[in-house]
């Protein structure tokens, strides 16, 4: 008996029914279905009095997901995609994305799609793009105190009412640089449409091996992004007296003290997006941001009488 899993966002009703409904369509065609909510993907925060608040990566999988998982659907916006990615990738399980949100820059169909959606992919007509994924750790001398997944960026930034933070970055073999900045952004090409496109980054197209760091609000006009390979760990030590906040995807995280270490590498596990047709990149940047609209001509000027 095949077998399929959907997560949704149990927060919007449209996304709880259409998973009941789904569920229902599936079992009659003979497919085993497992329901999960986005809940499970959600990252904790640590408090300063209770430093370790994390899942380990791999714990993170919902009941009845497993590798025999052929598929997966997931019912919401860019957050619940985000959290259903945290819960599977390990599995390597592909995963069609349904837009029930706002923006839905990661999802590939809408709700009043699905029904040919899903008959495409019960007939096998789609491929899957993998898109590269990072693991983030933060250390306090021999212990990892806290790790997650991430899809998009992961972000260290200055608490509110304090002052301007240094940040010692270390690249791979490379020596460490000073950056002066309110805070930095380290992210993958998929990260690069995200925060990371906000404080003034490049966009990158999901299929190029790099990821970049990005200072936020940098005391310096030397300070700016930078692009390099994804085979590179990058280590950041706080260089600074003050206690910072380091979120993941947007979601959740810890704070950094000036002795801890976070540690971002390229993931083993892959995000892998069930695609209906061809992946293309430049249509969605228009879509969604925008981008390469045409100019529209201005009239030709009239003198007047």
């Amino acid at each position: 008996m095949p077998k399929a899993g959907i997560i949704y966002n149990d927060v919007k009703p449209i996304a709880c029914q259409t998973a009941e409904a789904l569920r229902g369509k599936l079992e009659l065609r003979g497919w085993e279905v497992c329901l999960a909510t986005g809940v499970g993907g959600i990252l904790g925060y640590s408090r300063p009095e209770s430093p370790v608040c994390h899942t380990p990566i791999e714990q993170l999988n919902p009941p009845g997901f497993d590798h025999q998982m052929q598929l997966a659907i997931v019912l919401g916006g860019d957050g619940t995609v985000l959290s259903a990615f945290r819960q599977i990738a390990p599995y390597n399980i592909p995963l069609l994305t349904v837009n029930t949100g706002h923006m839905g820059f990661l999802t590939e169909t809408y709700l009043n799609q699905l029904p040919q959606a899903l008959e495409a992919v019960l007939e096998g007509n789609y491929e899957v793009e993998e898109r590269t994924m990072l693991t983030v750790q933060v250390w306090r001398e021999a212990t990892v105190l806290w790790e997650a997944l991430c899809l998009n960026e992961m972000v260290i930034h200055r608490e509110p009412l304090t002052s301007m933070c240094h940040f010692e970055v270390q690249i791979g073999r490379h020596a460490p640089v000073d950056i002066a900045a309110d805070g930095v952004i380290v992210s993958t090409p998929t990260g690069s449409t995200a925060y990371s496109l906000s404080a003034g980054g490049p966009v990158v197209t999901p299929d190029v091996p790099v990821l970049q760091l990005v200072p936020i609000c940098p005391h310096s006009l030397a300070s700016r992004a930078l692009v390099f390979a994804n085979t590179e760990q990058v280590t950041i030590f706080p260089a600074t007296p003050n206690r910072m906040v380091m979120v993941v995807d947007g979601n959740g995280g810890c704070y950094i003290l000036p002795d801890d270490q976070v540690k971002i590498l390229k993931s083993p596990y892959a995000a892998r997006f069930i695609r209906l047709r061809p992946p293309e990149f430049f249509h969605l940047l228009r879509e969604k941001l925008g981008w390469g609209l045409p100019h529209i001509a201005k009239p030709a000027s009239v003198e007047l009488p």
